[in-house]
């Protein structure tokens, strides 16, 4: 099946591009394989999507009939973003919501049109609060071109006419017209230099929860994901890499398996890799499993979980040097003085994406052109490995974005697009679809960092907090995949819920803090995983707050108020989910309740627990209850979902997960030793949203972080046992 075209993203580059060149470049590639829009080179200035329909703008597609096609630039993961963004647009442009569809651009038609779609990246909850402003100016110049075009015909000034569901009516006379019949004349008018958007509060298709415009396909099978796409003469590869990260391929026996059933070639990877084509995946992937590979693991090969908590344990002495993330008085002087201090040690494991579509890529590399379909996070990075690993020229490299049968980051990562294009390199003419085994996606992924944290705590006499120190020892995503991104070597988003400012900062006040990271890198590599580093800090925050609490012999929830008086936002979430949750009201006989807030992403979030516990291992969770505020709500629907989703990430990850090494490499290979949790151990998701306006805060991610802890905390009010380490299946802790 030869999946339908999508359209375009671009690298941040200058590239030297005529219209012309780039039309007969992509047209070149062949049937199916054209970028799909007629860009103009001459005559009236009308782009033209595959089907023949003008297009307003780079974000609106009109057809005869009066379809709206809305281009989304972010990716789709399930997380609902397609929607939304197309919410924004479709409130801006005043037009028929039943008559909605949309399509995504490729990074090769936006390079040719000076990134006309902006930034193609979809991860840490910025798919609609980084774009909202550009797309919904998108709708409304649309909106004003249309109108426009309808005055000129009509011959009366365009402000006499208003559009309202994709109508156009001339007020004084009550003359009307679609956008489907006057879009050809609005294709062809000048865009207005600056267009006022709608305030939220008149919106009538944004901030509502609509239906997904993605569901009815994935019900039906109709939607195409990157592991379904198949081309003509198409052959399929199984890749495996080194099992120790930074190892090599030392040799590998070709012929052994050259007479296997639908072999066609053997293929080296880089250094660290070899692939086997043949005419089925599983065909491919029987003959990898029985090439023999000499490996040259390195010395990371005597790596182990143990060395590696053993190095990290030692990076929480003070002697050792720390990167200062946030500080004010002096908390070592204070704690020194201090009337009683608590102090406790937490640590959090590597833990995996275990997306349930594994890694995949089809390419097809000619010398002339080189077409990618995957799915991607990232368009433009996508584009940008292919890039680099064909060794074409931009105008020959296209990047076809496919709906993502699971993220959480992974798929920000370039690694499975760089694979797929080296091997059809070596096969030019042929597409290859390159399909991770399930193994080899567990064991080759990019991990949530491993880290330690010491926390001290101290009062006075009068038991009032009077310093806090947190000091944080483990891995830099940023160190390994953004090193440009360090701040004077400092990884600033190691402190995301802890930072003094931004959009992850600290909820409380306290009069001498001193916030620091002892970076010490493993050699497995870490990734950007849902919720990033606000997972384990909102842990090790919000479970020693609750210790410090009762050291103080105070409320948990009256302790925090009182450190929140500066941080209104906080408390107005926390307030919101301990009233909920009914905080201070007898809870049911044999049910506890924890408590924990953060902020992330922009937004400030909190979550509440109600839990049972029997024989001191076995816990249910009957209820959670989040609270939000991310400024803005594009679909409440859809944020209930998210929160729902995100507990199940964060509970999935407290209960089953974590990644073990030995021998240098990750132990669990498949969901029988990485588990995930189970319908009947889902609890009742409760969602309290207080936006409260001003600000677009994320929502797919910062709702994580309280998950864990607001668990955690009641189950040490339930039985007085404080866990510290994670997962919990470790402790011989499980689901009841």
């Amino acid at each position: 099946m030869l999946p339908r075209t999508r359209k375009g993203a671009a690298m941040n580059q200058h590239v030297k591009l005529n219209r012309r060149s780039f039309v007969i470049g992509t047209a070149a590639a062949g049937a199916g394989l054209a970028i799909g829009l007629d860009l103009p080179f001459g005559g009236p200035a009308v782009v033209r999507a595959a089907d023949g329909s003008p297009e307003i703008n780079a974000w609106v597609v009109i057809r005869p009939d009066d379809t709206v096609v809305i281009r989304i630039a972010r990716s789709e993961m399930g997380q609902g973003t397609l929607t939304g963004l197309a919410q924004l647009v479709a409130e801006e442009l005043e037009c028929d919501w039943s008559k909605v569809t949309t399509e995504f651009p490729t990074p090769g038609e936006s390079v040719a049109r000076k990134r006309a779609w902006g930034d193609f990246s979809t991860g840490g909850s910025r798919g609609i609060r980084t774009s909202q402003d550009y797309v919904r100016k998108g709708g409304a110049t649309a909106r004003v071109m249309l109108i426009q075009a309808a005055a000129n015909e009509w011959k009366v000034p365009a402000a006499e006419c208003k559009a309202a569901n994709s109508v156009i009516t001339h007020t004084p006379s009550g003359k009307t017209t679609t956008y489907g019949k006057v879009a050809e004349a609005a294709a062809k008018l000048e865009p207005p230099a600056d267009v006022k958007l709608k305030d939220p509060k008149d919106w009538t298709i944004a901030g509502k929860g609509l239906k997904r415009l993605d569901t009815a396909d994935k019900v039906t099978g109709k939607t195409i994901y990157g592991a379904d796409v198949k081309l003509p003469g198409m052959l399929n590869a199984a890749i495996k890499d080194c099992p120790v990260f930074g190892g090599k391929v030392k040799s590998f026996d070709a012929a052994k398996i050259a007479n296997m059933k639908g072999v066609k070639k053997v293929v080296p990877v880089g250094d660290s890799a070899v692939a086997v084509v043949a005419d089925t995946w599983w065909h491919a992937k029987t003959a990898l499993d029985a090439l023999p590979i000499v490996w040259d693991e390195g010395n990371n090969a005597k790596v182990s979980s143990e060395t590696i908590a053993k190095w990290l344990a030692e990076g929480l002495d003070n002697a050792q040097p720390a990167y200062v993330g946030n500080q004010n008085g002096d908390a070592k002087a204070a704690i020194a003085g201090a009337a009683k201090k608590v102090e406790a040690v937490y640590s959090y494991p590597y833990q995996n994406h275990a997306t349930m579509e594994p890694m995949n890529a089809t390419v097809l590399y000619t010398p002339d052109k080189c077409e990618v379909w995957c799915g991607t996070q990232n368009g433009e990075a996508a584009f940008a490995a292919a890039l680099e690993a064909s060794g074409l020229p931009p105008e020959k490299v296209d990047v076809h974005k496919l709906l993502l049968g699971g993220g959480f980051g992974r798929r920000g990562m370039t690694d499975y697009v760089r694979q797929a294009v080296a091997i059809a390199k070596q096969m030019p003419g042929t597409p290859i679809k390159l399909l991770w085994s399930r193994e080899e996606d567990m064991q080759h992924g990019k991990y949530h960092p491993i880290t330690q944290c010491k926390l001290t705590g101290a009062f006075d006499a009068d038991n009032n907090l009077i310093a806090l120190h947190y000091r944080l020892s483990g891995q830099s995503i940023l160190f390994s995949v953004r090193p440009e991104a360090l701040q004077n070597g400092m990884d600033p988003a190691a402190f995301q819920g802890v930072a003094q400012t931004g959009e992850a900062a600290i909820g409380y006040s306290v009069p001498n803090l001193l916030v620091e990271h002892s970076m010490r890198n493993p050699h497995v590599p870490p990734g950007f995983w849902r919720g990033v580093n606000v997972n384990h800090n909102a842990i090790y925050m919000e479970c020693f707050m609750d210790e410090l609490a009762l050291a103080a012999g105070q409320d948990p929830l009256e302790f925090r108020r009182k450190l929140m008086g500066k941080h209104p936002k906080h408390l107005a979430v926390l307030n919101a989910v301990a009233e909920k949750i009914g905080w201070g009201t007898p809870a049911p006989k044999g049910v506890y309740r924890g408590i924990a807030q953060v902020m992330g992403y922009g937004s400030y979030v909190a979550g509440a627990a109600e839990i049972s516990v029997t024989d001191g291992s076995k816990i249910k969770v009957h209820r959670i209850v989040a609270s939000t505020d991310p400024g803005y709500i594009v679909n409440p629907a859809q944020v209930e979902r998210q929160i729902a989703g995100s507990f199940v990430y964060g509970l999935s990850a407290l209960f089953y997960g974590g990644c073990t090494v030995k021998d240098g490499r990750i132990e669990q290979s498949n969901f029988d030793t990485y588990n995930s949790m189970r319908i009947n151990e889902m609890p009742k998701v409760e969602s309290v949203m207080v936006p409260s306006g001003g600000f677009w805060g994320g929502v797919g991610e910062p709702t994580i972080g309280v998950a864990a802890p607001a668990v955690l905390n009641a189950y040490f009010a339930a039985t007085g046992k404080r866990i510290r380490s994670f997962p919990l299946r470790t402790q011989n802790i499980s689901f009841a």
